[in-house]
């Protein structure tokens, strides 16, 4: 299904209407403190909007996993005291999503005004997507905004099972994730280069089967390449190699599509799992015997270089290495500035890749930073998202 037909905000008028919008708060905390705002901020165009186009507007979020009960430490209150510095206005705050109590606020809201409502998963029904309560949260707006693409992924009450009461619409966050992502998936330019990373070739192999039909070139690093390395008959010593997924490397490694695959030919191995381990650059064949390939060598972070310099589109899901320790941070650091410094409409997604054009200081000149880390990867897969699937087509 194409999702760039999705109606957004600017299809609706506002005007004395209530907004209920789906909005991702799940922000990391510390001692009852938010420790980074980005995604609340995130929100504020679209909110910011509804509030001009004279709408009142009703915020929605989970946060963390209360597991459908109450608990205090996964209370929104202070979401809500950030937004009202945020917004440079007071932010009324519900003591629950649902209820006699919340009816009665979201009734006397005002144009202009914003309620945020108390953390949805202190209910079992959210995740359960539970109709009478995705049908009371309906009950206390006039129109659904969903602006959330880190769930778009979930079939939850609040992100799916609200619109079939509302007319519903994507929110500025999630209509650039559609157009950006849908571009890279559903018509991209060529040649098309996607780079894929991370640990593990299970968690991705649903990615790299329908990218492989679409792209010019896959390169694969991280420890993920260690399964396909071994699946050549590398011996790859005591590095990660995935044992159960050998049968399925070697059956893609001699598919009609194996000539897209691009490997490493040479890693940094260290001694040990280990910031400090001793460690050295060498051939696929050469690692030290007990030893771990932990990122890609000098001679790949070149050849992958090469093959991005020239791309029209690229996609990056996963680092190239154990990213979190700087000896090992390198390849996917270089691999960061090389996609910066091609004229390629580039997305990337996923946390470690996004950290690292971030720390490599390039995240302004990538076209696309993608929000949802599950969400993205499942729209590179090829999946519905119950999320925006549930929005209403132009």
């Amino acid at each position: 299904m194409s999702y760039l037909d999705k109606k957004s905000i600017r299809d609706i008028d506002f005007t004395g209407k209530k907004a209920i919008v789906r909005v991702d708060f799940n922000v990391p905390m510390k001692d009852g403190k938010i420790t980074d705002d980005t995604r609340i901020r995130a929100a504020l165009p679209t909110i910011h909007y509804l509030l001009e186009q004279h709408a009142a507007v009703i915020l929605m979020s989970h946060l963390g996993r209360p597991k459908g009960e109450p608990k205090a430490e996964f209370s929104l209150k202070p979401v809500a005291d950030r937004l009202d510095i945020l917004l440079n206005q007071s932010v009324f705050f519900a003591p629950d999503c649902v209820g006699a109590e919340v009816e009665k606020m979201a009734l006397e809201l005002r144009p202009g005004q914003v309620l945020l409502l108390e953390n949805l998963r202190f209910h079992a029904e959210e995740e359960k997507n539970a109709q009478d309560f995705a049908a009371a949260l309906a009950g206390l707006a006039d129109v659904y905004v969903n602006d959330a693409f880190g769930t778009a992924h979930r079939a939850h009450a609040s992100t799916a099972g609200i619109a079939a009461y509302l007319p519903a619409v994507a929110g500025f966050l999630i209509e650039k994730e559609i157009k950006s992502l849908g571009r890279a998936v559903e018509n991209p330019a060529h040649p098309y280069t996607a780079i894929i990373g991370g640990a593990k070739v299970s968690d991705k192999i649903l990615v790299i089967e329908n990218l492989l039909q679409k792209v010019d070139r896959l390169l694969i690093g991280g420890g993920m390449a260690n399964t396909f390395l071994a699946a050549q008959g590398k011996d790859m010593q005591a590095s990660l190699v995935e044992k159960d997924r050998l049968a399925w490397a070697q059956e893609l490694l001699h598919s009609p599509a194996a000539d897209k695959l691009m490997l490493p030919v040479d890693v940094i191995a260290a001694e040990a799992f280990d910031a400090d381990a001793a460690h050295q650059a060498c051939g696929v064949d050469e690692i030290p015997a007990g030893w771990m390939a932990l990122d890609i060598g000098p001679q790949t972070r070149q050849r992958f270089a090469d093959a991005v310099s020239d791309a029209e589109t690229i996609v990056w899901n996963g680092p190239l290495g154990v990213f979190e320790m700087d000896a090992f941070a390198a390849g996917t650091l270089e691999m960061a500035h090389a996609v910066a410094a091609s004229n390629a409409f580039s997305v990337v997604g996923g946390g470690d890749s996004v950290s690292a054009v971030h720390k490599a200081g390039v995240a302004e000149q990538i076209s696309h930073i993608s929000t949802g880390g599950g969400a993205s990867l499942e729209f590179l897969e090829g999946k519905i998202l119950p999320g925006i699937a549930a929005l209403n087509d132009r």
